[in-house]
């Protein structure tokens, strides 16, 4: 049964094309985020530079390197810990890029700390033999350890093969105690903790950290808003179902924006949860729909779900919305499941009455992998919308588009929207080499970078 069987569909409600001044606000939170970061990354050692006494080089260097590789670490723990302003102005994939580039210089750091304080006195490297050296020693020993082996499989690719709950414990482990060795590396150093001016500093950070860190493992999970009940389990194919919610208690409007996820856990307290696109409209404001595809246990576990039962949704996160530009016009491009943030961007569109021009580009592997037809149908009724389906190879009983979506497709479907007056920006999901392909396409057509919004398959 489709969804427009499901929900009978009422009259819109015209409203106007997301402003420019929404897009502008994104804009502004982008780069106040910008701002912050980058004081937490490079504020504590210029407040040292600044009122340090002339000292030795390789003293000087030592502390600098040390409190740089500290806040890097700070940085990189707040990164994917699901500040909601912070994953709204940057998005997944600018946190998950900064979180890996800044996780490497950390560990550059690191190594240029431990460099330059042995070469200033090399009998200094017995503060990395273990059982020898001092506790401050030993904490330092452990937290670079765990950094070298956390880079290590990092990019070695250690998640190739792996489960993702294998990869995210190990990570978070090895991420615990990097933190946890280098604070008490500083802790028992005794040196900046007790300046009148970087103690306060340092204590800032540690509190920084600590409140982030607290609202995302416990804070959250003693909060009953994010408690919703199973309503149905629908499948809309043999490998893909979709996971309806309705909300726990009163709702006021819409709480996301179309294209946000969130993620799901199945107990209140749990650390076993996933993160999935949110697929239905964001006007509806009690119900919340999942479409998911059928891979690893816990999408197992989801399908067993029955009508009732309690589902936590920790969100929303996420800045792939067409909310945050000024576009005229839209063009949508989904390989496979990824056409989900997709579905909430059109059943959104439908029930705000919106009159921009959608495009829709869905690129599968066969047939059965073509998610929503009926429903498109229905929502090209209610919207300027055509949609354009593509199947990855040739096949006997299909007469429509095959192969890539190369420059020749996209000119076509665009060729009723190729005028000045009309700004078209572009939304892809789905796996990094479909994403790869077609943003190498836009570029070959000419199409600006900050018209060009993605979003990639990937374990976070």
């Amino acid at each position: 049964m489709t969804r427009a069987a499901l929900h009978p569909v009422t009259a819109p409600v015209r409203r106007e094309a997301p402003a420019a001044d929404a897009w502008l606000a994104h804009r502004r939170a982008r780069l106040i985020w910008h701002s912050v970061l980058v004081t937490v990354l490079v504020g504590p050692s210029l407040i040292w530079m600044l009122r340090s006494e002339p000292q030795p080089l390789g003293h000087h260097l030592s502390v600098v390197t040390g409190l740089l590789a500290l806040s890097a670490m700070v940085v990189v723990a707040v990164l994917p810990s699901r500040v909601r302003g912070l994953s709204r102005a940057l998005g997944l994939e600018t946190l998950l890029g900064l979180h890996r580039r800044l996780g490497m210089l950390a560990g550059a750091l690191v190594a240029l700390h431990l460099a330059v304080v042995v070469a200033a006195d090399p009998a200094r490297v017995w503060l990395l033999v273990p059982g020898v050296a001092p506790a401050r020693g030993q904490a330092a020993t452990i937290g670079t350890v765990a950094i070298g082996v956390l880079l290590v499989l990092a990019t070695r690719g250690v998640r190739k093969g792996a489960s993702h709950e294998l990869w995210r414990w190990l990570h978070l482990s090895l991420a615990a105690l990097v933190l946890g060795g280098s604070v008490l590396h500083v802790f028992w150093l005794n040196n900046l903790v007790t300046d009148a001016v970087m103690g306060p500093v340092l204590t800032v950070l540690g509190l920084l950290l600590l409140v982030v860190l607290g609202l995302r493992w416990g804070g959250r999970g003693l909060s009953e808003s994010g408690e919703y009940r199973v309503h149905v389990v629908r499948p809309e194919s043999e490998t893909v179902s979709t996971l309806v919610l309705v909300r726990r208690g009163r709702h006021s409007g819409p709480w996301f924006r179309p294209g946000q996820f969130a993620w799901l856990r199945t107990e209140r307290m749990s650390v076993e949860e996933h993160p999935f696109t949110i697929a239905s409209s964001a006007e509806d404001g009690g119900r919340i729909e999942f479409t998911v595809r059928h891979t690893g246990d816990y999408v197992s576990r989801l399908r067993e779900l029955q009508r009732g039962d309690p589902v936590w949704v920790d969100g929303p996160y996420g800045s792939f919305t067409p909310d945050a530009v000024p576009s005229t016009g839209l063009v949508l491009i989904a390989g496979g499941v990824g056409i989900t943030p997709m579905m909430s961007m059109l059943r959104t569109a439908a029930d705000r009455g919106d009159r921009r021009p959608y495009r829709l580009v869905v690129h599968a592997r066969d047939r059965a992998d073509l998610l929503f037809r009926s429903e498109l149908e229905h929502l090209r009724t209610m919207l300027d919308l055509e949609v354009t389906e593509v199947l990855r190879t040739p096949s006997s009983d299909w007469g429509g588009a095959t192969g890539p979506i190369d420059t020749a497709l996209l000119a076509a479907v665009l060729t009723d929207l190729d005028t000045p007056r009309v700004r078209l920006d572009y939304f892809i999901c789905g796996n990094p080499r479909l994403v790869g392909d077609v943003l190498d396409t836009l570029a070959s057509l000419g199409v600006p970078d900050e018209r060009v919004h993605t979003e990639q398959f990937a374990q976070v």
